[in-house]
């Protein structure tokens, strides 16, 4: 492994943002050249497959505006400074669902571009929703709509690129896997 690392000779902040930094990194390469990279740096996010009594899956639909579309996604957001990715993803299910839930759990973490990224997405399932009395407030800048979808709907979704995002794509696939093991 030691022969595939590639050494930090500089690092210059070039950008510093609300939901990303950007550095541009000068690293030496295992065979003595050297060579630039460009790092985004991101706080790291949640992602929640939020199942209804009625075992439909709860999405949301928005604008993406680096895709220049709407997509429908599971809901997510960004980790706050300091916050433990289960308080993240339980608040995110409520801003943006108008869902809580009693029982959340942990399935899998990983990286979403790791050639230029450093962000990491924790993901977790739930069944055990609870429709909120009150809705919680989006942020701001955030307008979207919920929907409750049945997996053969999420499946078409993926198929007609409604669901193009590689975090409910993932979604999607997961609970396939579960619905075929239990079979």
């Amino acid at each position: 492994m030691e022969h595939l690392i590639e050494k930090t000779i500089s690092s210059k902040e070039i950008f510093k943002g609300r939901v990303i930094d950007l550095y541009v990194e000068e690293v030496q390469l295992p065979n003595g050249n050297k060579s630039t990279r460009e790092i985004v740096k991101h706080p790291g996010a949640v992602a929640v497959i939020a199942i209804t009594p009625e075992n439909k899956i709860v999405m949301v639909e928005q604008f993406r505006k680096p895709l220049g579309r709407t997509i429908v996604e599971i809901p997510a957001g960004k980790l706050e400074k300091g916050e433990k990715p289960e308080v993240t993803a339980k608040r995110e299910l409520e801003e943006e669902t108008g869902y809580t839930c009693t029982d959340l759990r942990p399935l899998i973490s990983f990286y979403t571009s790791p050639g230029f990224a450093d962000e990491l997405v924790h993901l977790f399932i739930t069944e055990k929703l609870v429709k909120l009395k009150e809705l919680a407030q989006l942020d701001e800048d955030e307008f979207l709509d919920v929907k409750e979808v049945t997996l053969e709907e999420a499946m078409e979704m993926v198929q007609n690129q409604q669901i193009y995002d590689a975090k409910t794509a993932f979604a999607v696939q997961y609970l396939q896997l579960k619905q075929a093991l239990k079979e």
